[in-house]
């Protein structure tokens, strides 16, 4: 087997090594878990109980993500440099919206605003890597892959900053 023969929903796998493909398979997973955690988060209300269990959820996810991220792109250096970097920013918003949440005053705008950039990170990186494989993905030019993710995840969290009265306030009641 050579290192391209591995193909999963689609998806080339750029190894087909036990290890390269054990950490994919863990990545992924975590991956998938952040993505629906962070969902859950973002449409449930702003209160004990869901939101912030989906935030702990999805918090603990990203860093899975992180660490397998960080393996699998110096498995590939140079290859994955651009992951990499998004990797990195993604996981240091997500690392400040908890720290924001946890150890400051008038926490709620920082927490939203890093938390929604680490999502919006985490959906590019995916759509960078994936996106020349997935349907009606595959026809959008490349570009589209770095800006659709923030094309869509900024202008909601700019009308949530402008439109939620805690926010705007800067702190919860």
């Amino acid at each position: 087997m050579t290192d391209q023969d591995v193909v999963v929903l689609g998806i080339p796998i750029p190894s087909s090594s036990p290890l390269f493909l054990s950490i994919v398979a863990i990545h992924v997973v975590a991956g998938l878990t952040c993505t629906v955690a962070g969902i859950v988060a973002m449409l449930t209300p702003k209160r004990a109980g869901r939101h912030p269990s989906a935030g702990t959820v999805y918090y603990w996810s990203l860093v899975v993500v992180f660490l397998t991220m960080a393996t699998l792109s110096l498995l590939r250096w140079p290859a994955n440099t651009h992951l990499f970097a998004l990797g990195i920013f993604s996981f240091g918003a997500g690392v400040v919206g908890r720290v924001a949440r946890r150890r400051l005053p008038d926490w709620l705008r920082l927490h939203v605003t890093a938390m929604s950039v680490s999502y919006i990170l985490l959906l590019t990186a995916f759509y960078v890597d994936n996106g020349p494989h997935l349907p009606l993905w595959r026809s959008l030019p490349p570009l589209a892959y770095w800006l659709l993710p923030s094309a869509v995840g900024l202008p909601v969290l700019a009308r949530v900053l402008r439109r939620h009265p805690l926010i705007l306030r800067g702190r919860r009641r």
